[in-house]
């Protein structure tokens, strides 16, 4: 059994270096005007950074010595632009974001819609530009850059488009089936495939080998189920019993059951693929505080 790795950096410095990176970057949505502000304000009002922080995490602990600043850029770019658009009134009609008012109440609906586009545009301009940090390594991972590039805008656009977040907002805004199979169907496109792009990001810009991406996704999911079943029992408070919150789909006792099993799989296979580390401890940790908050 693989031995958890405690040398990684803890997450909040990190964090502290994704934010800075972040902050250097704002420029790439070009002169300062109102929809550049409505980027910044989206991409600086917190949060958790626990995307971006998955793929840098990973990229420490394979310590091929790769930055991957750029494709941690690329993922928080496309959660952010669904964040956007969850928000707005013709969706959840959320008026915070944060503890912050959300982006179409400061900038307006059209803004917020153009924002949300910018922030996939550029998303996918930070891939490309991973590819040619990456080329530029030298062997043996500037060799493998055209398959690197593949994997990553297949990984992107299945997560970002309808068979991901676009399809997951789209089951959870109008379908009626509360079966168990389908709510578990709408997290899987609108909440794991999304961290999907995170772990598999950081496993081959970290220099990973390509032929266990699919281990990456399969860890994801474990992730992302997890996730979301402790991010719904912290919410059940505020949700109605009516929502697809599946703390009422499951039951609270059953779905504490699962999030124990889904975290208990997710540590297996991290310690079996080698990735298992301080730093992902710490986010397993969050992740059981979200729990404790709902109960």
């Amino acid at each position: 059994m693989q031995k958890v790795l405690t040398n990684t950096l803890p997450l909040k410095s990190l964090k502290k270096a994704f934010n800075n990176f972040l902050r250097s970057n704002i420029s790439c949505f070009g002169t300062q005007n109102t929809l550049r502000d409505a980027c910044e304000f989206a991409l600086l009002n917190g949060g958790k950074r626990i995307r971006p922080l998955i793929v840098m995490i990973i990229a420490q602990v394979l310590d091929n010595k790769l930055n991957v600043l750029e494709p941690s850029l690329s993922v928080e770019f496309f959660h952010t632009a669904t964040l956007i658009i969850d928000d707005l009134p013709c969706m959840d009609n959320e008026n915070f974001r944060r503890s912050k008012p959300a982006l179409h109440k400061v900038f307006g609906e059209s803004v917020a819609l153009l924002a949300s586009q910018a922030l996939v545009s550029a998303g996918y301009e930070k891939i490309f530009q991973s590819v040619r940090i990456l080329s530029q390594q030298g062997a043996p991972f500037g060799e493998q850059a055209k398959n690197i590039c593949m994997v990553a805008f297949d990984t992107a656009t299945r997560g970002t488009g309808i068979s991901g977040a676009v399809g997951g907002q789209y089951k959870d805004l109008f379908s009626t089936d509360r079966s168990l199979e389908a709510v578990l169907d709408m997290i899987y496109k609108k909440t794991i495939t999304l961290f999907e792009v995170s772990f598999v990001f950081g496993w081959i810009f970290g220099g990973g080998d390509l032929s266990q991406v699919c281990e990456m996704r399969d860890i994801a999911f474990h992730f992302g189920m997890a996730f979301q079943i402790a991010d719904d029992l912290r919410d059940m408070k505020k949700d109605g019993n009516d929502s697809l919150n599946i703390g009422f789909i499951f039951g609270k006792d059953r779905a504490y059951a699962r999030f124990t099993e889904e975290i208990e799989f997710f540590i297996q296979k991290l310690k079996k693929i080698g990735l298992m580390s301080s730093a992902f401890q710490q986010i397993i940790n969050v992740l059981i505080s979200y729990v404790k908050a709902g109960s």
